[in-house]
């Protein structure tokens, strides 16, 4: 901004005033663009209005215009915090209004969206989705702690960080209870971490490979045949329903045979749903007890 194009001064000489016709000399006048005249005519026709207070700005008044706009002296001030800016660094902006630089550069920065005030340059702050917030403004939608630059979950508008997650919204394993943040499987419609669905006796994990259930526990194939089927009373292997040959079981009184084992000792024929005969331990058709 700078000064008014004007002088005021004291006429010495004969002068008469351009405007009402007064004499000068010995008056205190006001010369603008090559007419003089006197303080009252100045400010009645030549004084320019203030642009912030509309007012004239008189002849003892301190002028200052910047582009085609002029203010008193004490009326250049920032419209937001009211600081003087005669001689400082300023913006003028919307209505006319001049605004310093840091109330500027505080009105034309992004709002945090936590706290709404702005964030300005040197702000440590986080960016999501078109969306800012300083650092510490930044929180978990449910303890309310500050996320700042951790690793977070969105849910719609709301943010959790990781534990808060977990919690709330996690599914929860069918064994340990705890929740499960990534992989997992399902068995029966619940869910499993896979650490934590293994076989009961050598603790492998069983996801992908098979196995098979017994009252709440599960094996895989090798320890299932070790540790838990029963043994033919037939060929002595381990029946292992389930894994391939021998889906059928035959019981009698406390032993089991797969269905094709059991047959007549002496003939060999089989016998899974048919009459047989034990006779020392050994099974027969019904046949082959008369031929002994």
């Amino acid at each position: 901004a700078g000064p008014g194009s004007y002088t005021v001064g004291t006429m010495s000489e004969r002068f008469d005033c351009h405007y009402c016709r007064d004499p000068l000399q010995g008056k205190k006048y006001v010369q603008k663009e090559g007419r003089h005249c006197c303080v009252k005519c100045f400010e009645k026709f030549c004084a320019n209005t203030c642009t912030e207070c509309k007012k004239p700005i008189g002849a003892d008044s301190k002028e200052l215009h910047f582009k085609n706009r002029y203010w008193h002296d004490n009326c250049f001030r920032c419209f937001k915090c009211y600081t003087s800016l005669v001689n400082e660094p300023f913006m003028l902006r919307e209505n006319n209004k001049v605004w310093c630089s840091n109330c500027t550069a505080a009105e034309d920065a992004p709002r945090c969206k936590g706290c709404f005030k702005p964030i300005i340059a040197g702000d440590q702050n986080v960016e999501y989705k078109k969306m800012v917030w300083h650092k510490d403004c930044f929180t978990c939608s449910q303890c309310k702690q500050v996320i700042g630059s951790g690793s977070f979950f969105p849910k719609g508008d709301e943010f959790y960080c990781v534990s808060c997650h977990e919690h709330k919204f996690a599914k929860t394993c069918a064994k340990c209870k705890n929740p499960i943040t990534s992989g997992g499987l399902t068995y029966q419609e619940q869910p499993w971490h896979s650490e934590c669905f293994i076989c009961s006796n050598c603790k492998k994990q069983l996801g992908g490979k098979r196995f098979t259930a017994v009252e709440d526990e599960f094996y895989c194939v090798e320890c299932y045949k070790e540790c838990v089927a029963k043994k033919c009373a037939g060929c002595k292997n381990p029946i292992t329903a389930g894994f391939g040959r021998g889906t059928s079981v035959v019981n009698y009184e406390d032993e089991s045979w797969h269905d094709y084992c059991f047959k007549c000792t002496k003939c060999a024929r089989g016998l899974a749903n048919k009459r047989f005969v034990r006779h020392n331990g050994k099974i027969y058709c019904a046949e082959c007890p008369k031929r002994l």
